[in-house]
Order: structure tokens, then C-alpha cells, then sequence
């Protein structure tokens, strides 16, 4: 897969409209990771000298094997915003290292030693997608997988770069003929872009802290020129005057290896151990049943589908002309997302009542989303008890 297809793909699955999962992230968060940088090799593809009104053709390392780039350290600091579907948007800053090794040599110029280092200094925008581990039918996992992309703008800058090389006397023969150097501390910048993947490991026991492992490829657009100070011991080579020689570089490509942390303002505490996730408790009378729901989910635990045959049994000993079924949420997510999560939480209660035997047609299904709440909270609280659907047999 080229490196278009896979961030057309990762951008699609981050745009895609599906049902939140347990863990999205909601609201406020900030990040911030460290790690390795691994940079691809660059190529020099011009040289020139406009001060000197001979170019130094003996010099122009174009069509040069490549600049090798040692590994180098990346860092980054974020701060963003869950949808509380999945899908988060943030903004970030970032650094980049990595040393200069080396330059290939050619024909006509001998092999170059490269020194210093190249910086970059990142701002991005990014959208990211915690995919649900249940979708793929994984259950419940430890971590939560994301992808991303990002887009932004990257300052790239030669610190304390130097060539330092020689000419042969002879083409593809290491005999010097002059020596040269350049140097340079110039920066240039370009539109970036990248695409991100990795997993994030709650910590229980600090709601809202996680700590994530993540891979990155960003790349930079079009070709930056760095103005370097150029030196030679050769009059034939610009010898004994100190010119500017400009080089243009052209791609730069970085794939990054970083752990980190990130943490969510908002979380909710887990629900105690001991809370009841589905039980049947009569609230208006002896024929009203309760059945509870995990957050965010509309299928059915095994204790409430016993809940849901013991409503359906009770129709066949007590004289029913209609039962409701009314769906109802917590707080957490937005009104109108709730309504609709309600109303799949009332139909998937009433199939499971006609495939124990209850007539479809004697079940009325309305959904109430956030209103009407069993538990008084505030918005955007998660409470157990609000997840629920009511059956009540009239």
C-alpha cells in the first residue's frame, strides 16, 4: 500500500459514522509524547553559487547518492477535543531532530562528510478515531487502537550543518584535487502532513489517564533551498573568497516511534463493583420491569434478557391488553445522539420479547433519551441506573 492509499484509508475510517464505544474520549484532554525519529534519506538536487558568475561546477552536488540521516528524538504536546463518539480533534506542537551522516559522492565529486543537525518545528491540526475493539468482535480489550491524520505547517532548519569534502584530480579516483566546505544555520518552511496509529492503555485506578504507544509518518511538501557558506583551498574551485551557495533539498520523509501519556478532564469514575448492570425491580408496580444496559450499548447482557423473559411469562398469567416499552439514558453523550440510542435500546427489548412468545403487536416502543431520569445527575454524568428500559405490562 503506497502512502496516498493509506491515508485515504485512515482518513475514511476516521470520518466514518459509527455507534460510539464505551471508552470515547468526551470533552477536554491534553497529551504529550517522546520517542525516536527514524528519517528517511535525502537527495541535494541543485546546487548553485549566485555570487560567483562562473558556477563552480566541480562542487554541484547534484546527483549525489544521498544524505544519510542518523536517528534522532521526537517530541510532541498536544491538547483536544472528544466527540464522545470515537472521533477527537486536536491541535499540536512538535520537534524533530535527526544528525547529519553523510553525503554520497559522484563523478566529480569526491565522498563529503556531513555534520550537524537538521530541526524541524511542527503545528499540526489532527483527527483521530478510537475504534471500538467490539465492532471487530474483540470484546473487551485492554487498549484502544486509533488512527489519525493530520495536516499543518513544519519549519525545518540546518544547525550547525557542514559538508566537508574534496575533488578529485581524477573523476572516480580518490586523489584530492581541492578541498571544500560548506555551512550553513539557515531554515526553511512547508506544508506537512501525516498519518498516525496506536493504542492507548487506560489506568483504572486514575479515571481519564491513559498511556498510549504510537507510530507516525509525516512527510513534507515540495523542496526546501538552505543557503550555505562555501569555501575552497583552490582558486579553480572559488578559492580564497567566501561566496553563498544555495542547495535545494527535496523530500523529507519521518517515520516516528513514541510513547506518551494523555489525560481527559471529564472522565467519569468507574461504576462500583458491586452496582447492578441489569436487575427487574418493580418501581410503579408489581407488573413494571427494569432493564439495564452497559454505557453507550443497546444489546442485551445475559441478565437482562432473563429479566425480559420474566416479564414475557408474566403475560401468560395475568390479563395484558398492552405493554410499553420505553428506552431511556444517562446524561453522558449529546441529546440527540441519547434519543436515538434510546429508542435502539426499546426495540432491542421488544424483539427479545417476541422471540420469547409475546405478540408484536400488543408492544407500543417510544424512546425518552435523557429525560426522565431515575437518577438525578448533572449532564455528561454516567449513572447506571439511567441506562434502562422500562416494560410495563398494562
Amino acid at each position: 500500500m503506497n502512502l496516498r492509499s493509506a491515508l485515504l484509508a485512515a482518513t475514511v475510517l476516521a470520518a466514518a459514522p459509527v455507534a460510539a464505544q464505551a471508552q470515547a474520549v468526551s470533552g477536554l484532554y491534553i497529551g504529550a509524547g517522546a520517542g525516536a525519529n527514524f528519517m528517511q534519506d535525502q537527495r541535494i538536487n541543485q546546487t548553485s553559487f549566485p555570487q560567483v558568475a562562473t558556477p563552480v561546477s566541480a562542487t554541484n552536488l547534484r546527483g549525489s547518492r544521498g544524505v544519510n540521516m542518523g536517528t534522532g528524538f521526537t517530541g510532541v504536546v498536544s491538547v483536544g477535543y472528544g466527540l464522545g463518539n470515537g472521533l477527537r480533534l486536536e491541535v499540536e506542537g512538535g520537534f524533530i531532530q535527526n544528525r547529519f551522516k553523510k553525503v554520497g559522492g559522484n563523478a566529480q565529486v569526491g565522498v563529503a562528510n556531513f555534520g550537524g543537525d537538521e530541526y524541524k518545528y511542527t503545528g499540526m491540526v489532527n483527527a483521530l478515531y478510537d475504534i471500538d475493539p467490539a465492532v471487530f468482535g474483540l470484546g473487551t480489550l485492554p487498549v484502544i487502537p486509533y488512527v489519525g491524520v493530520g495536516v499543518g505547517y513544519a519549519w525545518a532548519q540546518h544547525k550547525n550543518a557542514r559538508i566537508l569534502g574534496f575533488v578529485p584530480a581524477t573523476p572516480g579516483v580518490n586523489t584530492p584535487f581541492g578541498q571544500y566546505q560548506f555551512r550553513s544555520n539557515d531554515g526553511e518552511g512547508d506544508f506537512a502532513y501525516q498519518g498516525i496509529a496506536g493504542v492507548a492503555f487506560p489506568i483504572t485506578a486514575v479515571p481519564g489517564l491513559s498511556l498510549t504507544a504510537e507510530y507516525r509518518f509525516m512527510g513534507l511538501v515540495g523542496e526546501r533551498t538552505y543557503t550555505y557558506q562555501y569555501a575552497s583551498n583552490r582558486p579553480q574551485l572559488g578559492g580564497g573568497v567566501s561566496t553563498r551557495a544555495n542547495l535545494r533539498f527535496n523530500e523529507d520523509y519521518n517515520h516516528s516511534v513514541m510513547l506518551g501519556v494523555r489525560y481527559a478532564f471529564n472522565a467519569a469514575p468507574p461504576p462500583p463493583p458491586a452496582a447492578p448492570i441489569a436487575q427487574a425491580p418493580a418501581r410503579e408496580s408489581a407488573r413494571t420491569y427494569l432493564v439495564f444496559f452497559d454505557w453507550d450499548k443497546a444489546d442485551l447482557t445475559p441478565r437482562a434478557r432473563q429479566v425480559v423473559s420474566e416479564a414475557a411469562q408474566a403475560t401468560t398469567r395475568t390479563q395484558v391488553t398492552r405493554i410499553q416499552v420505553n428506552g431511556f439514558t444517562d446524561t453522558s453523550g449529546t441529546p440527540k445522539y441519547n434519543q436515538g440510542l434510546s429508542v435502539r435500546r426499546a426495540q432491542s427489548v421488544a424483539n427479545e420479547l417476541v422471540r420469547d412468545g409475546v405478540p408484536r403487536s400488543a408492544i407500543s416502543i417510544q424512546g425518552f433519551g435523557e429525560n426522565r431520569l431515575l437518577v438525578p445527575t448533572a449532564n455528561g454524568v454516567r449513572e447506571p441506573q439511567n441506562r434502562r428500559v422500562e416494560i410495563i405490562l398494562q
